[in-house]
């Protein structure tokens, strides 16, 4: 983590360092806070820094809540093209429009941005299991991180999310829970899953991972239009768009970008923040009416119309008042709305004209583009970027099967207002059973890693784990579990001495146990396994399915 990051609380002033377990203030207890960096001392090293860091969104890791300056479980996310729309542009007479295309981004969408952070400051904070409600790409981006970081992921989705992104997000091994009501009720039923169980839950705009996250966007944004409009200028001032373009739901994604620009012309590396335009699909757009009326609150729209699922958060809170104030000090900009009809016609003329296969939440802001331009908000000589924020490519239909989800009924359990009796009865239909204790010993990290993702994606089995042959032991002895997989080459007592520990109680002696090792055995060395383990693959050597296989086959039998 960078050691000069402060968390400042928004209420009481209070500072603190920053932890992804603690997301509260100590002193008031206050949700919403703000990372903050010695903007004016930071500038020379940042620039110093960055210019022999690849080109992804690691490059910025100064400006972020996490120690590392490349985690492992990254895919290159971030760097994505900053491309010309030279063919909608000469539809709208603006020859500067250019889409950040997001769509490139590891799982197709730019909430591997918000993904990637916030996994990995669970990572460095030892949380193991989280809770997340989604309209589905925030889902599959979550879902693939935590999957590489072996973070147990529970994904509350309304039943509006298309089966395609529904199924991806279970491929991952995630536990998916449908809820048949709207995006705001589906957030209150994860809260409340998340507090009854204790775990971690995804707190979207709250969060200062997931906002530091998306500053990445505008600090991308700044340096590839310095590259494309002025290749030959100093790098130590970087270009603005006029305008930044984004369509949104619950409007993070304004809220970090905007910080980005906050905090490069804090560093004396930009001159000016862009105007801010934020489009909203017309059948679900809270913020819209509010903003044209000049008013700092937003009505909540109860009942979404739009058939854009992705767009259908109905109450967006404080976050508009945050975008309010924005828009109305720090820069200028609009908010609007289109039509689906906009959005689907602008998805064929994309894919037609521009070759551009986006998602309907994309589309609506290259459609909020042409409103603007044709209603003469945004001039035909400005630079426009426009966040091409995902493109999600369908799921095989038959590679889960049918059990990969937990359906909920909300019309069934409670009718308007939601009232706690219904969130009760409808918490009660998700069935967290017990499931068999399984330890994993084995000194590779990386390979218990793989076993637990393995395991994680056939059920929610009780799983432990050991790095050494001692601490396994007294694990096994304490748990009980009804399988081991073991290791046999580890320092101090191996895989060999943890079964001979085993033989000698009569309450251990007879667990299954699998092995996995990368020794090649001796004929001597299968001799004494002889009778003592119910099964042995080779690392390197064996598919998921196999595993999977031989786990399911012992568990039938104990």
């Amino acid at each position: 983590m960078s050691s000069q990051v402060k968390i400042v609380c928004k209420q009481c002033g209070n500072e603190s360092p920053f932890s992804a377990a603690k997301p509260r203030c100590p002193i008031c207890d206050n949700i919403w806070q703000e990372a903050v960096y010695p903007y004016a001392e930071m500038k020379q090293s940042f620039l110093e820094e960055i210019r022999d860091l690849p080109f992804d969104l690691w490059r910025y890791h100064q400006l972020l809540p996490v120690k590392t300056n490349k985690p492992k479980i990254s895919m290159d996310e971030g760097g994505t093209p900053l491309l010309h729309a030279s063919n909608l542009g000469v539809m709208l007479g603006n020859r500067n429009l250019f889409y950040k295309d997001e769509r490139q981004n590891p799982t197709g969408s730019f909430k591997d941005r918000q993904a990637v952070v916030t996994i990995t400051a669970l990572q460095e904070a030892g949380i193991n299991e989280m809770v997340l409600a989604s309209t589905g790409n925030v889902a599959i981006s979550y879902s693939a991180y935590a999957s590489r970081a072996g973070i147990k992921c529970w994904a509350f989705l309304t039943s509006l999310v298309p089966y395609e992104k529904m199924r991806e997000v279970a491929i991952y091994g995630t536990q998916v829970i449908k809820i048949t009501g709207s995006y705001d009720q589906t957030k209150l039923i994860a809260s409340k899953f998340a507090e009854q169980r204790n775990l971690f839950n995804d707190l979207g705009v709250k969060s200062i991972p997931c906002v530091e996250s998306m500053k990445t966007l505008a600090f991308e944004i700044c340096e590839q239009l310095t590259m494309k409009l002025s290749p030959k200028t100093i790098r130590e001032k970087w270009i603005t768009p006029d305008w930044y373009v984004q369509a949104v739901s619950g409007g993070l994604g304004p809220v970090g970008v905007i910080k980005g620009f906050e905090e490069l012309k804090r560093m004396g590396i930009i001159d000016r923040i862009p105007n801010i335009a934020i489009i909203q699909a017309e059948g679900c757009s809270p913020m819209v009416p509010a903003w044209k009326s000049n008013r700092p609150t937003a009505q909540p729209v109860l009942f979404p119309t739009t058939h854009i699922e992705t767009l259908a958060t109905g109450d967006p809170g404080k976050t508009y008042e945050i975008l309010f104030e924005k828009l109305s000090t720090v820069t200028h900009g609009v908010m609007e709305s289109v039509t689906d009809e906009e959005a689907y016609q602008m998805i064929h003329f994309l894919s037609k004209m521009e070759g551009l296969s986006v998602e309907a939440a994309a589309a609506v802001s290259f459609a909020g583009v042409s409103k603007l331009m044709r209603a003469g908000i945004i001039k035909a000589d400005e630079v426009v970027v426009i966040n091409c924020t995902g493109h999600t490519m369908p799921v095989q239909n038959d590679i889960l099967g049918t059990d990969w989800s937990t359906d909920i009924n909300l019309n069934e359990t409670t009718m308007e207002p939601f009232n706690q009796d219904g969130l009760l009865a409808a918490l009660s239909k998700i069935k967290v059973e017990k499931y068999p204790k399984i330890i994993i010993i084995d000194d590779d990290i990386n390979a218990r890693t793989l076993i637990k993702r393995i395991l994680q994606s056939m059920a929610n089995f009780e799983l432990f784990e050991a790095a050494d042959g001692i601490s396994g032991v007294q694990l096994i002895l304490e748990q009980k579990p009804s399988l081991i997989l073991l290791d046999l080459m580890m320092p101090e007592l191996d895989g060999f001495g943890v079964l001979d520990e085993l033989q000698k109680d009569d309450q251990t002696k007879d667990i299954p146990v699998i092995i996995i090792s990368a020794k090649e055995l001796t004929p001597n060395e299968k001799i004494r396994l002889k009778n003592h383990i119910h099964g042995l693959m080779q690392k390197g050597d064996f598919m998921t399915t196999d595993l999977q296989s031989e786990v399911s086959e012992l568990l039938k039998l104990t």
